[in-house]
């Protein structure tokens, strides 16, 4: 059968928005990964403007080796610390420290918070579960006995919102990592967990 001018157009359509899915995850990704380099660069603007990239690879040198020395030698180990003492007992400062310590280091370095993905029943009528993770196994410290803290991730966003619940609210993630248990939280469901034939698999 023939095609009409209007076919031609539905498919050309089609296509383009195939090459975004394809194209835009890529180009999102280099604009990021770009903005980053370019702010960082651009600390020291005189030096960036002689020597494009070298401000950035000396940040990620400097940080890198802070890293190190912070964590493998005493010395460096005691600086950290001291500075560590001085920012979170420093009136004013210390709220702003403290907040972006406690932030950074749930996602990454030695003492990952979010390690722990559970699901969190969030209803009982109709049956709701929730993905989240287990960032507090005990909240009698402010007389909250015999509950937990559950985070729960935002779909498509960096926000999310902690509740307090009874721990028979909760049962363990099988068959997910925690970084795979977050990617299927922040896309909706619609990543992380094996593959799209679970989306479109009736149920039995």
């Amino acid at each position: 059968m023939k095609r009409g001018f209007n076919d031609y157009i539905g498919l050309a359509f089609r296509n383009f928005l195939q090459g975004l899915v394809i194209i835009g995850p890529l180009a999102i990704t280099a604009w990021i990964i770009w903005y980053i380099v370019f702010s960082i660069d651009n600390i020291i603007p005189s030096v960036s403007q002689k020597f494009p990239g070298l401000v950035f690879v000396v940040v990620i040198a400097a940080t890198t080796l802070i890293g190190y020395f912070g964590n493998k030698f005493i010395i460096g180990r005691i600086i950290v610390d001291s500075v560590d003492y001085i920012l979170e007992h420093t009136p004013g400062i210390k709220f702003i420290y403290t907040s972006l310590k406690d932030v950074m280091g749930s996602f990454v370095g030695d003492k990952k918070k979010f390690n722990v993905p559970v699901w969190v029943k969030t209803n009982e009528n109709p049956e709701v579960w929730r993905i989240g993770f287990l960032t507090q196994n005990d909240m009698s410290a402010v007389k909250m006995d015999g509950m937990i803290a559950v985070y729960l991730p935002h779909s498509y966003a960096v926000s999310g919102w902690v509740i307090v619940t009874k721990f028979n609210n909760i049962k363990e993630v099988d068959g997910m990592s925690a970084a795979e248990a977050m990617k299927f939280a922040v896309s909706g469901g619609v990543a992380g967990f094996h593959s799209d034939d679970n989306v479109f698999k009736a149920p039995e």
